[in-house]
């Protein structure tokens, strides 16, 4: 199974640029054909837009921001989307006791691909390169 993290989820919810290209040309090559995100990457989407919304005071002005929004949910709606279990929460508790020292975010996330046996597809190697026994790799670079 490969996990994508959520700037590679961003890369696609895009669908443009020489980024997107690469991705989805490797998506398209690859052997593992189970592609799946996190409910954590959901989150941190969901937690952007609702952030814009909340900047903006005038309710035309949240018209773009609302319209995102439901881009967003749309876009989740194609995904297989892992959330949060009993397994994560063990697993999420075994790193901390091992002090991997990263975001709380990314170490929900790390904890998901771990308890599922799935790589993780990031940008974000000087994180997750703290991960004992984490399989990651980019596909965007």
């Amino acid at each position: 199974m490969i996990l994508l993290d959520t700037d590679h989820l961003n890369i696609l919810q895009i669908g443009r640029g020489p980024r997107y290209a690469r991705l989805a040309a490797r998506m398209d090559a690859s052997a593992d054909r189970h592609f799946a995100t996190t409910v954590v990457t959901f989150e941190e989407h969901m937690r952007g837009w609702l952030a814009e919304i909340r900047r903006k005071t005038d309710v035309v002005d949240q018209i773009e921001p609302y319209n995102q929004l439901i881009a967003l949910i749309r876009f989740y709606q194609a995904w297989e989307v892992f959330g949060i279990d009993v397994d994560l929460a063990n697993q999420f508790r075994e790193l901390r006791k091992q002090r991997v020292r990263i975001g709380t975010m990314d170490l929900k996330i790390a904890s998901i691909a771990l308890s599922r046996s799935a790589t993780l597809l990031t940008a974000n190697r000087r994180d997750f390169d703290q991960v004992p026994g984490l399989m990651f790799e980019n596909w965007c670079d």
